[in-house]
């Protein structure tokens, strides 16, 4: 007598699929590079009529304490236009915004350099203020 053979069906257990697509989502926010610059203490300058950049490919602070920093690390004015390079690459013109923060106590002697720095990797230059309430 032959006995035919039972087929076993093969599928993927669902209840996994939300473990795992949660682990993945941990493990890529954790790995992700920011550009997150909240921890610099900086108060912006005043300003009237402001555009708002469409773009931004770089930020760089001038906090309170005269130091500058790259897309939130910091960073010697000497290198900062080499690192500027490797960040604007080659985008073409009207996507090389660099945001420009400075504190709005710090001197020329700290901010030129770096725009000549950021004139130095090709970058467009975008000076954050703040909107200049009459009191």
């Amino acid at each position: 007598m032959i006995v035919k053979r039972r087929q076993m069906n093969a599928s993927v257990p669902a209840m996994a699929m939300g473990d795992i697509a949660f682990l993945l989502l941990i493990f890529f926010v954790i790995l992700a590079r920011a550009r997150d610059d909240s921890h610099l203490q900086w108060k912006p300058a005043e300003g009237v009529e402001l555009v708002r950049p469409a773009t931004m490919n770089a930020s760089v602070v001038i906090d309170k304490y005269n130091v500058t920093h790259l897309n939130g690390r910091e960073i010697p004015i000497s290198t900062l236009s080499e690192e500027l390079k490797v960040i604007l690459g080659e985008n073409v013109a009207g996507r090389r915004t660099v945001l420009l923060k400075v504190h709005h106590e710090v001197t020329a002697v700290y901010f030129e350099p770096v725009i000549e720095a950021i004139s130095e990797a090709g970058g467009e230059l975008h000076h954050i203020l703040e909107e200049y309430k009459q009191r």
